[in-house]
């Protein structure tokens, strides 16, 4: 069972997805709070496997919330999927930073939702293809830092990481570097370790800060 924290300040985008997640056998809405010092509580009081955080709100707004949920060892398990109104919300990159597993849009389809947070679950990154837009271009337009943080993984682990930062899956990227599933998993996951990234989210903002990789611009 996927248990849900939803943390947004408006009731009826928190009624909305409450009735659209509990009808489904696999997920289970456990707390709703409206706004994130709330949210961080509940957190910690029910554990949640995935908090849908608003990035607008009072008191802490969803990128602080993020923040300190990243930041609570008691909170590792908890994948925080981003909220809002805009699909080029300026603080995408700020919120991925912060430990976010993904970023959707609000009048995203109802299906659309439920595999999002099934995706999240798993802990694989989730961008709508707005955001990963978005995230592209801010790295077309401003300048990279190089190798920072990477010199620990192996060539086979750096090869991984960029497939995953291009948005492949476990299957795709063992299928690009001729390996099995498994091993294409082992591969991402000791990157993660090494390089202390909650998911692979995170290990999207390293390769594209490090340089990694470096986007098309045509």
């Amino acid at each position: 069972m996927i248990r849900v924290l939803l943390v947004d300040d408006q009731p009826l985008i928190r009624s909305g997805f409450r009735a659209l997640l509990d009808i489904e056998d696999d997920i289970e809405v456990v707390a709703e709070a409206a706004d994130g010092d709330e949210g961080l509580a509940l957190a910690r009081e029910h554990l949640p496997d995935i908090a849908l955080v608003d990035i607008q709100m009072p008191v802490a707004d969803g990128i602080e919330t993020t923040r300190r949920i990243a930041a609570d060892p008691a909170l590792a398990g908890v994948h925080v999927v981003i909220l809002t109104n805009y699909g080029l919300d300026e603080y995408v990159f700020d919120a991925l930073r912060a430990g976010a597993a993904g970023f959707l849009v609000k009048d995203i389809l109802p299906e659309d939702l439920l595999h999002a947070v099934r995706v999240a679950a798993r802990g694989d990154a989730l961008l709508a293809p707005s955001i990963t837009r978005r995230l592209i271009h801010r790295y077309v337009t401003q300048p990279l830092t190089t190798g920072a943080g990477l010199d620990g993984l192996t060539n086979r682990e750096r090869e991984a990481v960029a497939l995953v930062a291009r948005g492949l899956s476990n299957d795709q990227i063992a299928e690009r570097m001729v390996i099995s599933p498994l091993t294409a998993k082992t591969h991402v996951n000791r990157a993660m370790a090494k390089l202390h990234a909650r998911d692979r989210a995170q290990l999207v903002v390293l390769a594209y800060e490090s340089g990694l990789v470096v986007p098309r611009t045509g």
